[in-house]
């Protein structure tokens, strides 16, 4: 693997503030970005987002496989 470095300085406006960022390492540039998508797009909107990414590069690297997906439980019968 690569030794990558990030030199940037991010700044990040909404409506009910701002923040800015100065990652170092794409480690941390990601945890920035996923911290901006769940304020902008809500927890499951994110984990939606970012299941789309890895399925589209799922094949090249070999390293991701989607999580199952899990069927709704059927309601049970109960004798009464």
């Amino acid at each position: 693997m690569a030794n990558v470095t990030v030199d940037a300085d991010i700044k990040a406006k909404w409506p009910q503030g701002q923040c800015s960022y100065s990652p170092g390492n794409p480690e941390e540039l990601t945890i920035i970005a996923i911290d901006l998508l769940v304020k902008e797009l809500g927890t499951p909107g994110a984990q939606s987002f970012i299941e789309q990414v890895f399925g589209k590069y799922a094949g090249e690297h070999g390293h991701y496989a989607a999580p199952p997906k899990v069927a709704p439980a059927e309601p049970s019968v109960l004798s009464g």
